[in-house]
């Protein structure tokens, strides 16, 4: 007969499994709502594992608690161990070990005696001195299914891992793979975002660039001389780098000296100053060809005192110098800004800023010294080719003065030869006028060298040389000169204006070709000299009509500039004359009128 059971004894005992059971609910509860607030709380990576490892330590009573990593570029898998209050990190080749088992197959392991499983690799044991004894594993797994790691837990401190601690590490391998999974993409989108910052900054710092490239260019394209282009540029890097004041130095390689133009905040103008090539921090950079940042320039070891009191008054304290870049890439010269305002000085920033400014404006100043020097060498080739023209109208008032001479000598009433010499004396103003035309023009103060030019053989000459060319577009050419006396203008500039103008008028006509016509006539009333250019095109568009003669205005041919008619118009004004224009549907006429000097 069987022994009677304790019914008191048997209620003790399943109330101890069933409190048991629910201090494991618990437990199981608090780790996932722990690693739940985490999520919510913290992405970073290292917090949610070190946390996710210690709860799952404590929910599953273990030992220790690994958690792994796969790293696809390296296929290791990178592993974080739970030991005690401390968390350790190895790396393990994927595939090696349980771990790898369960990373490769996607499936949970339960192994109740580790050493009995031809899976397990005891080299961590041996390295350690640590027994393992029992295993679970579950492979943890993205939004996408795919797995990125695996969790496992070591050596059960009461008994034996069970079922249900397998389903419990399965549910908390989920939480964690959410955590990390979230946390990834919290990194990636943070790392974005901190990319596309850097790109913004970086783009803004381009457009500021571009629009500091477009204002100097403009400055720049407007400035004639090379004062005015110096003032264009000192004037955008002051203020492109808050400076209070600026300067460029240009050096003559024969003669080692040079000049220097200075601007300050507080005088009108440009200073121009004689400079000797290579002093103080000016000609440090330009002789070493090196930029040159100076914190303190009144101390500055390579300060010129004598030719910095005359560039600042004594008042530069910061420098910034950047050499400008001459032929065959030897410096011609430096441009330095000084004093940044708030007492401040030049960062990274100004120095990028003056090397961009200084890049554009060495190119700007080789264009502008070259062109005057041609402008100086066709001048004096100009003087020269006049030279014998100007020799041959001196034939005409020294042929009546000879004459007049002759007159005097042989006359002996004394009115007669007041007359006479009277009349002498008129012909020496003209050549004097001839003489002084010829060296204003040779001093570059008039634009234009006006001088006695006979017609009708001027236009036989322009005949010769547009009539071929615009044979070639089927344009026959007309030349009507009705004045065939002189008249008064600079050759070579109407020479332009009538390129321009039968340029053009070929353009409109284009391929169907036409008929330029150029006649000569000479204004009764004021005696100016009128030429008008007639074409048999099809007119001006109305649109551009009002505003034909300003610069870069075209009429939409193919390669146009615009500026064509913006030369004829200021020819004619340097002339002190003027151009008009009539247009139809049946062709254009533009009617140049230039004073003559009464006689």
């Amino acid at each position: 007969m069987p022994p009677k059971s304790d019914p008191a004894r048997s209620f003790d005992a399943r109330r101890a499994d069933v409190e048991a059971a629910l201090a494991r609910e618990l437990r199981v509860s608090k780790a996932l709502r722990d690693v739940g607030v985490a999520l919510g709380t913290t992405f970073d990576l290292d917090q949610l594992l070190e946390l996710i490892l210690q709860k799952i330590t404590e929910a599953l009573e273990a030992d220790r608690a690994t958690l792994y990593l796969l790293d696809e570029s390296s296929d290791e898998l990178v592993s974080r161990i739970a030991q005690g209050p401390g968390v350790r990190s190895i790396r393990l080749k994927a595939g090696h070990g349980l771990a790898g088992y369960v990373a490769r197959t996607g499936k949970p392991l339960h192994v109740r005696d580790a050493y009995k499983d031809p899976r397990f690799s005891p080299e961590w044991d041996m390295l350690s001195g640590y027994r393992t004894r029992s295993i679970l594993a579950a492979p943890m797994r993205n939004h996408l299914g795919k797995t990125i790691g695996v969790v496992q837990v070591l050596n059960k401190k009461r008994g034996d891992f069970t079922d249900e601690d397998a389903d419990i590490l399965a549910a908390l391998a989920t939480q964690a793979a959410v955590s990390i999974d979230n946390s990834r993409l919290f990194m990636s989108v943070t790392q974005k975002n901190i990319q596309l910052l850097d790109t913004k900054e970086q783009l803004e710092h381009r457009v500021h660039d571009l629009k500091l490239l477009f204002d100097l260019e403009h400055a720049m394209g407007r400035a004639t001389s090379l004062e005015e282009l110096f003032i264009a540029v000192l004037g955008e890097s002051m203020r492109a780098c808050e400076a209070k004041m600026g300067a460029v130095a240009l050096r003559d390689q024969a003669e080692r000296a040079g000049a220097l133009y200075i601007i300050d905040e507080r005088a009108k103008g440009l200073r121009r100053l004689a400079y000797p090539a290579d002093a103080g921090l000016i000609g440090w950079a330009i002789r070493n060809d090196e930029i040159l940042v100076s914190t303190d320039a009144e101390s500055d070891s390579r300060r010129d005192e004598e030719l910095d009191k005359r560039v600042g008054g004594g008042r530069a304290k910061t420098a910034l110098v950047v050499p400008l870049e001459g032929e065959q890439s030897a410096p011609m010269g430096a441009i330095a800004i000084y004093n940044k305002r708030g007492s401040r000085p030049f960062n990274d920033e100004d120095r990028e800023l003056l090397e961009l400014i200084g890049a554009n404006a060495s190119t700007a100043i080789r264009l502008q010294l070259s062109r005057d020097s041609r402008e100086r060498e066709e001048r004096l080739t100009t003087i020269g080719r006049l030279l014998s023209s100007v020799i041959h109208d001196l034939k005409t008032p020294l042929s009546v003065i000879g004459g007049y001479v002759q007159l005097m000598q042989s006359s002996t009433d004394s009115a007669q030869r007041r007359k006479f010499g009277d009349l002498v004396l008129k012909q020496f103003d003209h050549i004097g006028a001839m003489q002084r035309e010829v060296l204003e023009f040779a001093r570059g103060e008039k634009t234009v060298l006006v001088r006695k030019v006979y017609v009708q053989k001027f236009f036989d000459d322009v005949r010769a040389q547009l009539e071929g060319e615009l044979a070639k577009v089927g344009v026959e050419l007309v030349v009507d000169v009705q004045e065939r006396g002189t008249a008064r203008f600079d050759e070579g500039k109407m020479l332009r204006v009538v390129h321009n103008l039968a340029r053009n008028a070929a353009d409109a006509m284009g391929h169907r070709g036409g008929k330029f016509v150029i006649k000569v006539t000479r204004d009764k009333q004021d005696r100016s000299l009128v030429i008008s250019f007639s074409d048999t095109g099809p007119g001006i568009p109305r649109e551009i009509e009002h505003r034909l003669f300003q610069s870069f205005v075209t009429g939409g041919k193919r390669g146009g500039t615009g500026l064509g008619l913006a030369i004829v118009k200021k020819i004619a004004e340097e002339h002190g004359g003027s151009v008009s224009v009539q247009s139809s549907s049946r062709g254009a006429t533009f009617k140049l009128r230039i004073p003559q000097p009464k006689a």
